[in-house]
């Protein structure tokens, strides 16, 4: 085989290798599975023990690459009158004026521009929360546990993540029980969920 040949032959190899190689993955939407999704909370009662509660109703998205870990595009809004702490009155109370003020106030939203990599596959997500009417800067420390198809049905890929914050509720201005110690002023804030990749 001559010379110019076998260069013709190497550069059709080549070729051939980049067509088949598979494109750059892209950022991509995800959206969260509110069958998959867990928002609570903790708050001291008079010191004893704390109260878990959480929101049964929210709906969120964000964008997520997955080759260069970049997190943007962050939204989470939460029905403040699905609150649930087991216990009717108690709940009643939360949706009042004192806490939640639902009938005024029927959502609270987290939202944040972009996050920073903390390590392989952890990330501080600081964004800002609005809380009856009031925004203030919150920050979730946040896991990415797996992403990958999804092994029910139509395979999608899935994206699982686990997050904490600490928050001050007075400095939303819901002063409730703070200076008498009948409620704690910090709220431990749990977020467990998955997200599905938007089509």
């Amino acid at each position: 085989m001559n010379t110019e040949r076998r260069r013709f032959c190497r550069a059709a190899v080549v070729a051939l290798a980049l067509c088949a190689a598979p494109a750059a993955a892209a950022p991509a939407r995800y959206e969260l599975d509110p069958a998959h999704l867990t928002i609570a909370f903790l708050v001291a009662h008079i010191g004893y023990a704390k109260t878990l509660g959480s929101f049964h109703t929210a709906s969120g998205e964000f964008t997520f690459d997955e080759a260069t870990g970049a997190l943007s595009g962050v939204r989470v809004v939460v029905a403040t009158n699905s609150v649930d702490t087991a216990h009717a009155e108690r709940d009643k109370h939360l949706k009042s004026g004192d806490f939640l003020d639902s009938s005024k106030h029927a959502q609270m939203i987290f939202t944040a521009a972009s996050a920073q990599r903390t390590g392989e596959r952890t990330f501080r997500v600081a964004g800002e929360l609005e809380l009856l009417g009031v925004r203030k800067p919150l920050t979730l420390e946040a896991t990415v546990n797996k992403n990958a198809p999804y092994p029910i049905g139509d395979r999608t890929m899935v994206l699982g993540v686990s997050a904490r914050a600490t928050l001050k509720r007075s400095e939303f201005g819901m002063s409730y029980g703070v200076d008498n110690g009948l409620v704690g002023d910090e709220v431990e804030i749990i977020i467990e969920l998955e997200a599905h990749r938007a089509p």
